[in-house]
């Protein structure tokens, strides 16, 4: 396989395994693990819209960072512009379920502030679901990706914790799309040399006991429980994180039996299986990812072949190191799809309200 495909096959892997994860997540995001067994017998298949699934928030950033890196060719002033203006249009388009952190950062950047300064202080778990694909295209030059990463997390989180997550999870998905079976113990000190200087003592201290966790066989769902919550995993970066990491140091290359236990543990479950997935899918392709689950991705006008597309797009410009425009999405259509999805998210919001509890 050459350079130029291997590429291709990681980054289109990292978007779609993306996708294929939010969606199969969403439907049971902030559900604990004894109502998402009573309420859905079968976990393996999508229970949004008649057995399709359809992408939050999680999958468009991951979208609008490609589009950016594909504009920038990693360049940052450039790349922190244009990820800018997608986050200021993103939200013009009613996307449903903005999270706090990211809707005041946004507000500040149609204010004027620059995406340098539009951030506010959280430790939420959204940088780190755009952060894959930075490693994917970026981790062979560590300052480059670090520099991309903290422009990355800086648009709408300041807390140096969200950075230290996003940074943790695109050394993952760097090291996935490189290596065919990763370390857990070397995954943990590359890390750890990355973040030695940087005040990350706690977090470090967390994802050696994640390792540790891997070592000793423990599951995924039993690491979150002892460490975090039976509720589920939470959308801090601490708590997010560290189960993610867990989970695909065990299931590298079995996508469907990593989406399957990150969605038991609970809680975000959209966000954690879109990072799962992204990191899995960097290393397996799409080719690795449950061809069902392709096919029954109800998405429009973001679809799975313009997400293919926008893949080989960011393939071509890591290879010439030349930016381009990047590919778009009809305004009207983007619309029409939040407004449908706005419906069949309160159609689920009131159908929680019925039991079983």
């Amino acid at each position: 396989m050459s350079h130029m495909k291997s590429k291709a096959h990681s980054i289109t892997g990292c978007l779609l395994g993306t996708a294929v994860g939010d969606a199969m997540g969403l439907c049971f995001e902030n559900l604990s693990k004894k109502r998402q067994a009573r309420m859905f017998h079968n976990r393996g298949d999508y229970h949004f819209f008649f057995g399709k699934g359809m992408v939050s928030d999680d999958t468009e950033h991951a979208c609008m960072l490609a589009q950016a890196l594909i504009f920038s060719a990693g360049e940052p002033e450039k790349f922190i512009r244009k990820l800018s203006r997608s986050f200021r249009f993103w939200l013009l388009g009613l996307p449903a379920g903005v999270g706090y952190a990211t809707l005041r950062s946004v507000l500040k950047l149609w204010l004027g502030f620059s995406g340098r300064k539009s951030g506010v202080f959280s430790a939420g778990n959204g940088p780190a679901m755009r952060s894959p694909l930075i490693g994917v295209c970026y981790g062979h030059d560590i300052h480059k990706m670090r520099e991309l990463v903290r422009c990355s997390t800086h648009i709408t989180h300041t807390d140096p914790k969200a950075e230290f997550g996003a940074l943790a999870v695109a050394l993952a998905a760097h090291m996935a799309s490189q290596q065919h079976d990763v370390s857990p113990w070397h995954y943990y000190k590359q890390l750890q040399n990355f973040l030695r200087e940087e005040g990350a003592g706690e977090f470090l201290r967390q994802i050696k006991q994640t390792v540790i966790s891997v070592e000793k066989h423990h599951t995924t769902e039993f690491f979150a429980e002892s460490v975090i919550s039976d509720k589920g995993i939470s959308g801090y970066i601490y708590h997010t994180v560290p189960p993610v990491i867990h989970c695909w140091l065990t299931h590298q290359h079995d996508f469907e039996k990593g989406i399957r236990e990150i969605i038991r543990c609970g809680g975000d479950t959209d966000t954690t299986a879109a990072i799962l997935g992204a990191i899995i899918g960097s290393s397996t392709g799409t080719d690795g990812i449950p061809q069902k689950w392709l096919e029954d991705m109800w998405e429009w006008p973001r679809t799975k072949n313009w997400m293919s597309r926008l893949g080989n797009q960011l393939a071509e410009v890591c290879e010439s190191g030349s930016p381009r425009s990047p590919l778009i999405l009809p305004f009207y259509g983007i619309i029409l799809r939040n407004l449908m999805f706005l419906i069949i998210v309160l159609f689920h919001g009131l159908r929680r309200l019925l039991p079983p509890y």
